[in-house]
């Protein structure tokens, strides 16, 4: 089941924002994250927030069926607006993400990102995203995206090898993501990226190369490439835990990372965050950067989570608790956290060294400061940039990212 929520304290029951979260606002931008809960099936290697049919079938009732999801949905936008009462700001990005919101009717997706636009207008460049499953859709569908607002989409290819993604439980054939692209592309979207998984038992050096070389081959702007990573509770952690399937190995994993690096790289494509590349600035991910700068941006759904002006939340994790909250005019906010000074401060550091701009130096206490003098020393970090005043990750220093981090944040 999807990992347990944080602790932190109550949400009000109106959702009220303490009286300076919105102090500045004008200078940040702000997004919107639009979760949708479903799936046909659940991944082996999936711990997000997501129930299948079966999952749901006696829990919920009426209330977790995805036939009245975007409703429910548009409800949390309705109180958005309340909550941040006159603030004028359009919306910068829309993210669509899930589970698999494809699953939901075209019309449905379109419904709310007109309750978005609606409520606050969005910007003349808004970048409007949506997740999609290669098997989920098919031309009239995104057709259907382009034409209520959507300019860019997202599919999950994980593998171009029928026995990786038979690890992973994947549903789709291989050869169907390519296709999307073409189709995408066909559609009239500005923006496709695709999703690949690395290091997952089974798969080899030559395996991935292959499945790099096919998602260059489909033509998307974008390419995310993330290492497989083992949640407890998950059937693949089962099957690894019964010896079913050998462990990922961190060295694989760096290995991995290297040939993505040169076969995107000599793509065309250019690395800006440790698991993103982009063929221009323009395809770059804005929604994700508007998470790595600390913006603002609201998560619609169950299990959610937003921030604005250092108010973090999050929301109840099951559809049905989460319609029930809307339906009786609550806020579904599970619960709350306050960033002080320093927590800003650190997540900046986290996030932003992980950017190819990197972060400033400025950011760091004295400690952190001589840790990146050190990591500069051992060739973790760039020399020009840090003479300039930022941190910024050399191809090995991406490859050790997590332990810069710890030492600069130290």
């Amino acid at each position: 089941m999807p990992a347990v929520l944080p602790e932190g304290e109550a949400v009000p029951e109106t959702g009220a924002l303490p009286a300076d979260a919105l102090v500045g606002a004008a200078d940040r931008p702000l997004g919107f994250y639009l979760h949708v809960p479903y799936c046909a099936t659940r991944c082996g290697y999936c711990d997000f927030n997501t129930y299948t049919a079966t999952e749901l079938r006696g829990t919920g009732g009426v209330l977790a069926s995805r036939d009245n999801y975007a409703a429910t949905l548009v409800d949390e936008v309705h109180l958005a607006r309340k909550v941040l009462g006159d603030d004028p700001r359009p919306v910068r990005t829309v993210f669509v993400g899930g589970g698999t919101p494809t699953l939901l009717a075209a019309d449905d997706l379109v419904r709310m990102l007109a309750a978005v636009r609606d409520e606050f207008g969005l910007a003349p460049d808004a970048e409007v995203t949506t997740e999609a499953n290669p098997d989920s859709v098919d031309p009239a569908y995104l057709a259907a995206l382009r034409e209520g607002g959507f300019n860019r989409i997202s599919f999950g290819m994980q593998s171009a090898r029928p026995h990786v993604l038979e690890v992973l439980e994947r549903t789709h054939t291989p050869g169907r993501p390519e296709r999307c692209v073409a189709e995408a592309r066909a559609a009239g979207f500005d923006h496709v990226n695709l999703d690949l998984i690395y290091g997952t038992p089974g798969e080899s050096d030559e395996d991935w190369r292959a499945s790099l070389a096919a998602a260059i081959g489909a033509g998307p702007d974008h390419v995310s490439a993330y290492a497989l990573i083992v949640e407890e509770g998950t059937r693949l952690a089962r099957r690894i835990r019964r010896g079913e399937i050998p462990m990922t190995d961190d060295d694989v994993h760096a290995d991995r990372y290297l040939i993505a690096e040169d076969a995107l790289a000599a793509a065309g494509y250019t690395w800006y965050e440790v698991s993103n590349w982009a063929t221009s600035e323009a395809g770059r991910c804005l929604h994700n950067e508007l998470y790595w700068r600390g913006a603002d941006w609201w998560g619609a759904g169950p299990g959610a989570h937003s921030h604005v002006g250092g108010v973090r939340w999050w929301n109840v994790k099951h559809p049905g608790a989460y319609a029930a909250a809307l339906a009786e005019g609550r806020s579904p906010g599970a619960g709350r956290e306050l960033l002080s000074a320093e927590d800003r401060r650190v997540e900046r550091v986290l996030l932003e060294l992980r950017l190819s701009e990197g972060c400033p130096l400025d950011l760091l206490k004295p400690r952190g400061r001589a840790a990146a003098d050190r990591a500069l020393a051992d060739g973790l970090l760039e020399a020009e940039p840090h003479r300039r005043g930022r941190a910024v990750l050399t191809l090995r220093g991406r490859l050790l990212a997590d332990a810069v981090v710890r030492d600069l944040v130290d």
